[in-house]
């Protein structure tokens, strides 16, 4: 049965002459409506935050306080936000089940920076001209936030938004992904309606990408933070010259095998790191530089891995891998394998798209730099094998790439190691961990195509503050 949710702004719940509807990637049945948003509805949300912020900040420890009543809100809806993040995006129930538990934590750190956030003293009498004279930088609110947030983590990564903004001090207008956005909603009303958080502070607006280019070139919006796509983001900046601009977009994540890793266990991690929500992750793993010496032993071992996993429906606690967002995403991956086995690539295991319309997990051997499986992000149910003798041409074939989010290596010499914490041309270097690895405090960003901020509250505060100097005369 689907229910229809009314837009917020300010104190309140709009409806709207057009409605989004939302639907399972899995079976298309209408999970619900939303109020779509035209430009005049972000004017309005704008309008909202913005007058929200001239009435003055929340005090710290106020917004402290609501981040913490929102940790405890979000545990007590723990299971129904897990489901809603199961059935608009067909994330399997147990992987979604650790989504709602992250939010949790994402919000947590939020408040611990909101109440140690501290200012700077400047050493004035360290010039001549300053002595006498008595300096500091404190940080401030940045202004109204434009929020834009992707499919595939609904909750956690519309929380790594929020959350620090309220810490901030920075009221948001938030536009959650057109395929996911009930809870986002959900989000803003128990923001709202349990927390404690004052009317403006958080407004919900979904709309579709071209009405939410009108929030991102807004005069009266400070900043945006987006994550999604590369194409779409650097549009974004592009557009927005004079904003501040926070990108969180996408990888192609490579990971580099050592002949003394021990192979069974580093393809049981891959397996969860390559297929984990469907290869809809920005840091999925994707490129495996295989040593020669392990390369038969570990690909046998990733096959056995693979074809393990349960494909399936997303509410069934026991699948791993489920439908693609949409069937053009399914249609588009498929087709890059496609490509990839036209040009020398072999198909290890999956490769085709079954009855019930998923793809099934893939692994493809002998990829080569110019295929879309390995230039390019995949964003699907597939990784490539490509296997080396030497590790300096490892090292340099997995910074062949225009992203440069996570990348990692497995390896018990620590000379090799620090080797590749020295060249690895990333934002993330991880050593025998994959690189899909995350905790939702580390400062967690991108660099060339990937993006050009940290994310992680204390870092994303960071961001959402200005410094202003002040400096006093007795």
């Amino acid at each position: 049965m689907s229910s229809h949710h009314l837009m917020i702004i300010g104190d309140e719940r709009v409806e709207t002459d057009t409605r989004i509807e939302v639907r399972s990637p899995y079976d298309n049945r209408l999970l619900g409506t939303v109020a779509e948003a035209t430009t005049d509805h972000l004017d309005a949300a704008v309008a909202a935050a913005g007058a929200a912020l001239a009435a003055g900040v929340i005090p710290t420890h106020e917004r402290a306080a609501i981040l913490d009543r929102l940790a405890v809100s979000l545990t007590d809806h723990h299971e129904e936000l897990a489901q809603t993040i199961s059935a608009e995006s067909a994330k399997p129930i147990a992987i979604a089940r650790v989504e709602a538990a992250r939010a949790v934590d994402t919000v947590r750190f939020a408040a611990a920076v909101a109440r140690t956030m501290t200012g700077e003293l400047v050493t004035m009498d360290a010039s001549s001209a300053g002595v006498g004279k008595t300096g500091w930088v404190k940080r401030v609110p940045i202004g109204v936030v434009g929020a834009i947030t992707p499919f595939n983590f609904p909750l956690n990564l519309v929380c790594h938004k929020v959350a620090p903004a309220i810490a901030a001090g920075c009221p948001v207008v938030l536009k959650p992904a057109d395929k996911t956005p009930l809870s986002a909603i959900r989000l803003g009303e128990l923001l709202l309606d349990e927390c404690g958080l004052p009317p403006g502070w958080l407004n919900v607006v979904p709309c579709y990408g071209p009405t939410a280019a009108h929030l991102a070139e807004h005069p009266d919006v400070a900043m945006i933070t987006f994550t999604g796509s590369a194409a779409v983001g650097w549009q974004i900046r592009a557009n927005a010259p004079r904003k501040r601009v926070s990108l969180e977009l996408g990888n192609n994540s490579p990971v580099i095998i050592e002949p003394d890793a021990d192979v069974a266990s580093t393809a049981a991690r891959i397996k969860g790191a390559a297929f984990g929500f469907t290869g809809q992750v920005c840091i999925s793993t994707q490129r495996i530089y295989v040593h020669e010496d392990i390369a038969t032993e570990f690909t046998e071992a990733l096959v056995a891995e693979t074809g393990s996993l349960v494909v399936g429906d997303p509410a069934d606690p026991s699948t791993e891998v489920s439908a693609l967002i949409n069937a053009d995403s399914t249609e588009r991956v498929a087709a890059w394998v496609d490509e990839a086995v036209a040009a020398g690539a072999v198909v290890e295991c999956g490769g085709a798209v079954g009855g019930d319309g998923i793809l099934s997990p893939t692994v493809l051997s002998g990829i080569t730099p110019d295929m879309k499986v390995s230039c390019a992000e995949v964003f699907g149910p597939v990784v490539g094998i490509a296997t080396y003798t030497d590790y300096e041409d490892a090292l340099a074939r997995a910074n062949d790439t225009i992203y440069g989010l996570h990348a990692a290596v497995f390896t018990n010499d620590i000379a090799k190691a620090l080797r590749a914490a020295e060249v690895l041309d990333f934002a993330g270097v991880l050593v025998n961990e994959v690189p899909t690895w995350r905790a939702d405090h580390m400062p967690y960003g991108g660099i060339r195509d990937s993006g050009n901020t940290r994310e992680g509250p204390a870092y994303a505060v960071q961001e959402m503050t200005e410094e202003r100097l002040i400096v006093i005369q007795p």
